[in-house]
């Protein structure tokens, strides 16, 4: 029997990988897409303890305006980095994505999916050259990245790709167009003078993540890890305190790349990959509604009069998640049967005059971690709908509305053309002039 062709059969090469937006909502979906659960990317807005203590961060990725950067061989000769996962980037646009995995594929305690565990282990004991080329021959990670690209920087990269052949068979440097300096093209940079003003401006996106003991600066355009200090011992509890080691670090990044020390001008953006915030809130609600069953199973018949009758009305509605229903549903966290176990044997253990307090405090946890639940929906729902309006194609639309009032007559009082100029001299629209 013949076998079906499909694209993926026919895809020897692949088309280009394109530039998406440094936002906290595209990246998380992009984790989403490459297999990556429970986490999340959250931006943030300050590095100090305050600022980051309460969260569990895995690893960063810095996204700035990239310069040449130099570093000396030495710099890159540890036995311990050959331990890390690490890829160089071979892609334009690719340093996204890069970014992610070179985090990802260091972190021992995370779920990467099906996909990208198999990618590991057959990329494992490449080189970074090869596992930076095994991602751009990804049909996976290509295709999830190229989801979140708009459509004009699908046809970009295509373009930039058509151009730079075409160039190269008639032997012509490389030419490059200034960009916004706003935008965050997130493509792979080319080196340039910093006095050439008119060299186009590049972001790029490199990662930080503890990993063996060290924490590491893992940038796709150097030759390896490149160590930002090491950790006291490689436990749990040392990983959770990393950002200790790498804060100096992001410091001199800041200053020397974003203008952090005047206060104005900021040209970078720091995202924290930490633990899913929906996770943790429909968890806490879950616990909840098992504390709250244990807790009823325990009290007397009648016990409703003991109650507050405002925590009794609220009690109707504080455990229906907006999701599903009052009655438990899914977890997520590893050790959530362990904690459950262990409040189960408190709340056997407790005397009776302390039950009821239990129950009209387990209320009032009820109806916060709703809220928090209601939030990340919210949350998610405008992240997905941003995603719609983003990857949409406007373009056919805009191409048949201007046709169609050039078709009218429409068109030329718009856009307020003299009618006195020479028919020839007009600019056509639809394709006839």
């Amino acid at each position: 029997m013949e076998e079906p062709s499909t694209s993926e059969n026919l895809d020897l090469i692949g088309e280009p990988f394109a530039v998406i937006e440094s936002d906290p909502g595209v990246f998380t979906s992009l984790t989403r897409k490459l297999g990556i659960r429970g986490l999340e990317l959250v931006e943030l807005y300050d590095i100090e303890p305050w600022a980051v203590d309460h969260l569990n961060i895995r690893g960063l990725v810095f996204c700035f305006l990239w310069r040449k950067d130099t570093h000396r061989p030495s710099d890159f000769d540890d036995p311990t980095a050959e331990r890390v996962w690490f890829a160089n980037q071979l892609s334009d646009d690719a340093c996204a994505s890069l970014a992610i995995l070179n985090i990802a594929l260091n972190c021992t305690d995370i779920e990467i999916g099906d996909e990208l565990r198999v990618f590991k282990e057959d990329t494992d004991s490449m080189s970074p050259v090869m596992k930076g080329l095994a991602i751009s021959s990804s049909p996976f990670i290509r295709g999830a990245h190229r989801s979140l690209a708009r459509p004009p920087d699908l046809r970009g990269a295509l373009n930039a790709i058509a151009t730079s052949t075409l160039n190269g068979a008639k032997k012509k440097p490389p030419t490059t167009a200034k960009r916004p300096p706003a935008k965050a093209t997130a493509s792979k940079p080319k080196p340039k003078k910093e006095e050439d003003s008119d060299a186009e401006e590049a972001y790029h996106f490199i990662g930080y993540v503890p990993a063996y003991g060290k924490v590491w600066e893992l940038d796709g355009l150097k030759s390896g890890p490149l160590e930002v200090g090491e950790l006291s011992d490689d436990t749990p509890e040392q990983r959770k305190n990393w950002m200790d080691v790498v804060r100096p670090a992001l410091r001199m990044k800041m200053q020397k790349y974003g203008g952090a020390e005047s206060g104005t001008n900021i040209r970078f953006s720091l995202l924290a990959l930490v633990d899913g915030l929906y996770e943790q809130a429909s968890d806490t609600l879950e616990f909840l509604k098992r504390e709250r069953l244990a807790l009823q199973r325990r009290m007397s018949p009648g016990w409703e009069s003991s109650v507050d009758n405002n925590l009794l009305e609220q009690a109707q509605f504080a455990f229906e998640s907006p999701l599903g229903s009052s009655a438990p549903g899914r977890t997520f966290a590893k050790d959530f049967g362990a904690r459950r176990m262990t409040r189960d044997l408190e709340i056997m253990e407790m005397p009776e005059r302390g039950l009821v307090p239990a129950w009209e405090q387990c209320v009032r946890d009820a109806v916060r971690a709703k809220v928090a639940v209601e939030d990340e929906v919210a949350k998610a729902t405008r992240a997905n709908t941003e995603h719609v309006k983003r990857t949409h194609d406007y373009e056919p639309f805009l191409k048949e509305f201007v046709t169609c009032l050039q078709n009218e007559g429409l068109l030329e009082p718009l856009l307020d053309v003299d009618k006195a100029e020479p028919k020839a001299k007009r600019v056509k629209l639809n394709g006839k002039g």
